[in-house]
Parts: C-alpha cells; structure tokens; sequence
C-alpha cells in the first residue's frame, strides 16, 4: 500500500479496532452457547441473536468501507481471508434478516471469526508501521 496521511493511517486504524471491538463482544456475548438453536427459545436467547447479527452486518459494512477508502489496495494482502464473503456477511442479514438462518450465525462466530480477528490485528499492527505522506 503506498504512503498515506496520518489522518488516513489513524483512521483505518480506528476502524479496523471497531471491527475487533466486534469480534471480541460476539465471543464474549456466545462463549456459553452450546447449541446456538437455543437461542431460539427464549426471549433473551433471540435478544442474543438479534444482537450477534447487529454485529456481523455491522463488521461486514465496515470491512466494505474499508476497501473502498482504500481503492482495494489493503486487504489483498491477506489473500486468505474470503473478503467478498465478509462483506456480503452485512448483505446478507441486512437484505433478509427474517429469513436468517442460525446455522449461518452460528458458523460466523464459530468458524470464521478467529481468522478475521488474526488479519485485523495484522492490519492494525501493519497501520501503526506505515510511512506516512
């Protein structure tokens, strides 16, 4: 990625942190589910999975923020990450939330929050050690 602004590098940052700050609340807010099909039995369990929802279209639309802002030059460069996926995380919820499958959350925080939290830090790390302009 070239040189950019402090403004620029402070920014990103910033935003690669609420991305973090999500994926730390979706574990914690999950660490005592077992079976994520429970949570549609009580109200505090929809109330959960409401929220983890919330969350992951909210960490899919900043991760679209982010590529844009960035012309597409950042996250290639953690190829392993499936990126169109991440960001069609926030499409999918936000176009068909009464239609959300709980299998789907469930593979999200399960499966592929470690990996995004892995390249989030490497951002964030890889940000505060960019030239700036």
């Amino acid at each position: 990625m070239a040189s950019i602004s402090s403004e620029q590098r402070e920014l990103l940052i910033e935003m690669f942190s609420n991305i973090k700050l999500s994926i730390v609340t979706l574990y914690e807010w999950n660490n005592e589910v077992t079976d994520f099909n429970e949570l549609l039995c009580s109200s505090s369990g929809m109330k959960t999975l409401s929220a983890d929802c919330m969350l992951i279209q909210a960490i899919g639309e900043e991760i679209k923020k982010i590529d844009k802002y960035t012309q597409g030059d950042l996250l290639p460069m953690r190829p392993e990450i499936p990126w169109k996926q991440v960001k069609g995380m926030r499409d999918h919820i936000a176009h068909g939330y009464f239609d959300i499958n709980v299998d789907f959350v469930e593979d999200v925080i399960r499966n592929n929050l470690k990996p995004l939290e892995n390249a989030i830090d490497f951002f964030i790390e890889h940000l505060k050690n960019t030239n700036l302009n």
